[in-house]
Order: C-alpha cells, then structure tokens, then sequence
C-alpha cells in the first residue's frame, strides 16, 4: 500500500535526498533531527538543508526544483564543490515516516548547477524529463562523434592508457610534469587522478610536450609530488589521424567527404 503523509494533525514526517556523485561516492541527508537509516544508506540529520517546492506536472517540460543549506557536514566540503565533484551528480528528493522509515519519492532527476552563497550552497536541479529535451538523430559532422575508445570507436581503452607519477605541478599555467619514460600524443586526451584531493576527477589536457600536460581546468588543490595519475591519449577526430594512427577508419562516426555549406552557398559569377 502506498505511504500516506499529511493526513493527520500530527504527522512523523521530514523530508530526506540523496546525492549520488559520478565517482560512485552517495550522499544522504534527512530534515528529522537525528540519523535515519533506511533503503540501505545512513542518511544524516541536516535540519539547515532544505528543498524548495517540487513541481510535478504531466508535460513534457523539466519538472525544475532548488536545493539550498549550509556546508554543515564534512561531506559537502567547499572543496568537493569548487572541484566538482557534485556536478551533474543525481539527485533524490522525498518523504520519510521516522516512525515506520516508509518513505516516497516526490523528485529524481541531477544537479545541473552549483552556486556558492555565503557559508552555504544553492543547487540548481533538472528533473529526468531533461533527457527528453536530448536530440536522438545525430548530425552530419566532417569528425567523429564518437568519444575516443567507446563504444562507436570500438578501440580497446587499455592500449592507449598508461599510469604515471607527478613529479611537479605549476599552478599558474596548469600545467603538470609527470615521469613517463616515453612521449605518447596525449593533447586532446584526459588525466584522471587515483589518488591524492583529486581522487576520481578527470581532466582534459589541452596540450602536451614529453612529460609535461597543459590541463583544461584549473587544478584548485595541489597534488603532492608522487601522486599516480592515468593518462589516456588523445585523438583530433579527422579522418587523417583515425586511418593513419589507428587504422580504424571503418568505425569513422562522421561525414568527412560531405560537402559543407561553403559549397551549397556557391553560385557562378559572370565573366
């Protein structure tokens, strides 16, 4: 039978969410006063957090919904936040009985932005019907459109990756040297940190030269000297590089042969 709440004069009831991160890390919280443990997660007592009005409709347009608080636990740390760690992360919202722990939810859907107010955080949240907003038919493009080693690229991730070790971190070009013996192509690619305050997070390099890797993004908390990394290299996605490099033009995702609008424009001009 479906839970029923707001029927009595005096309800046990409080409202919980769950965020659940990219790197697989979940976090729960509830508006009751004390820890509530239900659907398998230990969900903290954070009465300072608080989701505004849930809109449910039956259109197709984004059910949007806000969530605010202050930085009260150590696991919604300011850093985890100017990293990113929390975007696009998924997000639950509902209700809880901290009598019986029967519990409903009224949202699920991601964080599509994170603002820093205060001592405390907004969250801007999409609810799932967002996915109906993703155009399915791809579009004619003279690059692949497939992401490097997935599945449309079909090349095996493991041939392309290598560990390493940093050796120096230049914070102001950002920039990092790392210990490769060898220099592979590794602009266009991506560095993902095993350990460290970055665990998890994965970076763009912009640009590479031997051991050093000019990143996307702005490293905001330094590495140590030693910490491992996985480094994966890159591809420019033309017809050249995926026939020449890796011998893969026949899983080519794109249209390099059709003329674009430069030709269609054309018209002959009078002698």
């Amino acid at each position: 039978m479906r839970q029923r709440f707001l029927d009595r004069e005096l309800d046990t009831v409080a409202t919980f969410w769950r965020i659940h991160r990219r790197d697989g890390i979940a976090h729960a919280f509830t508006t009751h006063d004390r820890d509530l443990w239900f659907d398998g997660l230990r969900h903290l007592a954070a009465p300072g957090m608080l989701p505004s009005a849930i809109r449910l409709s039956t259109a197709l347009a984004d059910d949007g919904a806000e969530m605010a608080g202050a930085l009260a636990h150590d696991t919604l740390s300011e850093t985890d936040l100017a990293l990113g760690r929390f975007d696009d992360a998924g997000v639950t919202i509902g209700a809880v009985d901290w009598t019986t722990r029967k519990a409903i939810v009224l949202h699920r859907g991601s964080i599509a932005a994170v603002e820093r107010e205060g001592a405390g955080f907004t969250a801007q949240l999409r609810s799932a019907k967002a996915a109906l907003r993703i155009d399915p038919v791809p579009r004619t493009s003279p690059t692949c459109r497939a992401r490097f080693c997935d599945r449309g690229c079909t090349l095996p991730a493991a041939a392309f990756t290598r560990r390493a070790r940093v050796v120096a971190v230049d914070e102001e070009s950002n920039e990092v040297t790392v210990d490769l013996p060898e220099t592979a192509p590794f602009a266009d690619g991506e560095l993902r940190w095993i350990d460290g305050p970055l665990a998890g997070l994965a970076f763009e390099i912009l640009d590479a030269s031997e051991q050093e890797l000019r990143l996307a993004r702005p490293i905001a908390a330094v590495p140590a000297p030693g910490t491992r990394v996985l480094l994966r290299e890159g591809c420019d996605h033309t017809i050249a590089t995926c026939a020449a490099r890796f011998d893969n033009a026949a899983n080519f995702q794109g249209e390099p042969f059709v003329p674009g609008n430069d030709l269609l424009v054309q018209y002959p001009q009078p002698r």
